[in-house]
Parts: C-alpha cells; sequence; structure tokens
C-alpha cells in the first residue's frame, strides 16, 4: 500500500475543521486496534479449543492435514494482496475475520508444546512491546518511511531462513530467526502506526477518500495483527529456545 506524508492544512483550515480532523483519527485508529485486539482474541479461543480437543489436534496435527492449515494464512495473504481494491468493505471484513480463525487453527500447536506460564508471559512481553512501538510510531515527528523496504526485506529474510529450517534444525539459527523477528516486527508496528496515522489523514484530505476509510481500517488491523502475531511467536520461541523446550 503507498505511503503518504502527513498533509499540510495550512493556516486556512479553522479550528473546527481541525479538530473534526483529530476527532475522525482517533475514532479510525481506535478501529483498527478493536479489530487487530478481536482478531487476536479469535486466534487464541480457536488455538486454545483446537489444542484442548484431543480428536481434533490429532485430526489437523498428526495428519497431513497439518500442511494444509499451515500453508492457509499464506494462502489468504496472496489472496488479501491480489483482491485487496477489488473487495467490499463486508468482503475484507469477512476476510479478515477468517484468516484470523485460520491463522489460530495453524497456531494451536503452541499449547501442545508451551506451558501456559510460557504463553502468558510471552504475551504481556508481545502485549507491552506492542503498545510502546505502536505508542511511537504514531507520536513520533520523524517519518519512518524509509524503514518500509528495508524491514520488508528482512521479512522476506526471516521467510527464507526459515525454510531452510525446516531441513538444518539448526538451533542456532532459529536463535538468530526469532530475535530478528522481535526486531523487524517490533519495528514494522512502529512504521505501520505512522502509516496508517498518515494514511487516514491523506484520505481526510482527499475527494472520496471516506469512501475507502472502512476498507482501510480493516486492512491496517490485518497489519498490525500480523506484526503483533509474529513477534508473539518470535518471543516465545526465543523462550523456548532459552528454557531449553526446543
Amino acid at each position: 500500500m503507498a505511503q503518504y506524508e502527513r498533509p499540510s492544512f495550512g493556516r486556512t483550515a479553522t479550528t473546527g475543521t481541525a479538530a473534526s480532523i483529530d476527532q475522525g483519527l482517533r475514532a479510525y485508529m481506535n478501529r483498527v486496534y478493536g479489530l487487530m485486539a478481536g482478531g487476536v482474541a479469535l486466534s487464541g479461543v480457536v488455538a486454545y479449543a483446537i489444542a484442548n480437543t484431543p480428536a481434533l489436534a490429532q485430526l489437523i496435527y498428526g495428519t497431513p492435514l497439518r500442511w494444509v492449515v499451515m500453508l492457509a494464512p499464506l494462502a489468504f495473504i496472496f489472496l488479501i494482496g491480489f483482491r485487496a481494491h477489488k473487495m467490499s468493505e463486508s468482503g475484507a471484513m469477512a476476510t479478515f475475520w477468517a484468516f484470523a480463525g485460520v491463522m489460530g487453527a495453524s497456531m494451536g500447536m503452541i499449547f501442545l508444546v508451551f506451558t501456559g506460564a510460557q504463553i502468558a508471559q510471552a504475551f504481556l512481553i508481545t502485549a507491552i512491546s506492542f503498545m510502546v512501538m505502536a505508542g511511537y510510531g504514531y507520536v513520533t515527528q520523524r517519518s519512518l518511511s524509509g524503514w518500509g523496504s528495508f524491514l520488508f526485506m528482512g521479512v522476506i529474510g526471516l521467510i527464507l531462513a526459515s525454510l531452510l529450517n525446516l531441513f538444518m534444525q539448526s538451533s542456532a539459527l532459529q536463535f538468530a530467526i526469532s530475535a530478528l523477528g522481535v526486531l523487524i516486527f517490533a519495528g514494522l508496528t512502529a512504521y505501520d502506526s505512522q502509516r496508517l496515522k498518515n494514511e487516514y489523514l491523506y484520505l481526510a484530505d482527499t475527494d472520496g477518500g471516506a469512501a475507502y476509510m472502512g476498507k482501510s481500517a480493516i486492512f491496517g488491523a490485518l497489519s498490525m495483527y500480523l506484526n503483533f502475531i509474529n513477534m508473539f511467536q518470535s518471543v516465545l520461541s526465543l523462550m523456548g529456545i532459552m528454557g531449553g523446550d526446543e
């Protein structure tokens, strides 16, 4: 998605207009984070339910079906990437919730590998880190637009390294992947927070921009959801490696 610099409203902007924009921005960001939190909650419920239903867990994780479940989120990402601009707002919303559910199914294994205390601790660390970085991205006056390409290449590198480690099974490489994952997705959280803020300001100042606001909030929530989930998995992986549970 294109990045937009914060537009200048000039000295002619009235106090009422500025106040309206600020109020709209707060509502927009609240919707983004509300949807993101709902998606994270849905994924957690689905993962927990599957892991605690032995027959279902065996069916999904003990058969070749696990590959379908593991690859399904990637298929959703490609679908959204190709169809984003053609989706209606209701279609985008349905896709978001379906994606969160499928992601939850793919994550159920963590409840079979890690203890509840480890999962809770990793979630707390992730939540605090996420809030700090999202807050930084929102309030900083420094442009983070230059981070985009660098972080995207970092994600590609993580994916390739993870695929390689499926065959190598190296704990050292897994540690590096997890540590870099935390840093990359923390950076993406700040970057996306600023991007979404600037995107709203751009749309608010553009004729017809309001018509795209709904979809923009949904796709923004998806970006933040992915940042949170990936950061959480990286933190949990680090805890497992350092605790000697992997």
